[in-house]
């Protein structure tokens, strides 16, 4: 039988190397290539084509949102599944709009990532079953206008410089890091500061701590 090839992308060298353990493990599926940043991603992809890759959030210069938007445009038929540490309550509708087609968190078991990389390879979407039941509610218009509900209304360069304060990121720090001028953070901050109906950046920072520390 042949196997299904998957490409990871993950800057951790140590998480890189489980998953692929774990892949390499199966009758059905092989690791095809291993990379550390979306850049290399994309130049890999230009080289030969997997049937899935797996793609960490939390990359260096170009986030997991942009490489998947961006293999999206690329290998409109390469399929994505994102396996990241954050929020999926948070982040998985913002993935699957942006063109991947499943997320699972890196606390789940082994088994239902594997679960997870099948069900995507066969065309279809892998979400837990309390994301399923979330995203429901807000389809049809039960849930709550929490802070959650705020979070997922920021665009995802907002949500970056979001999740980049909660991180304890100095201004210009958040502007090094996306490639940014220190003004066009303070705008962020601005909009953000209006979004969640506060006046002060401490009361930001404390938002954003609480979110991702």
């Amino acid at each position: 039988m042949s196997k299904k090839s998957i490409m990871i992308v993950d800057d951790h060298p140590i998480m890189r190397a489980g998953i692929a353990q774990l892949i390499n493990q199966q009758n059905d599926l092989k690791v095809s290539s291993e990379v550390s940043s979306a850049r290399e991603a994309l130049k890999e992809l230009n080289k030969k084509t997997p049937d899935l890759a797996i793609i960490d959030l939390s990359l260096k210069e170009i986030s997991g949102i942009d490489l998947i938007k961006e293999i999206k445009k690329r290998h409109k038929d390469l399929p994505t599944l994102v396996l990241s540490m954050h929020s999926e309550t948070i982040y998985a509708e913002r993935v699957l709009r942006a063109g991947a087609k499943g997320y699972i968190m890196k606390h789940e078991p082994a088994e239902k990532l594997i679960k997870a990389i099948r069900k995507v390879l066969k065309g279809k979407t892998y979400l837990s079953e309390n994301m399923s039941e979330i995203i429901l509610d807000r389809m049809s218009g039960n849930s709550s206008k929490d802070t959650t509900s705020l979070i997922n209304s920021l665009s995802d360069r907002e949500l970056e410089v979001f999740k980049l304060i909660g991180e304890g990121h100095k201004p210009h720090q958040i502007a090094d890091n996306l490639f940014l001028s220190v003004k066009t953070i303070e705008t962020y901050y601005a909009r953000l500061k209006q979004k969640f109906n506060i006046k002060s950046a401490s009361e930001l920072r404390k938002i954003a701590i609480s979110w991702y520390q």
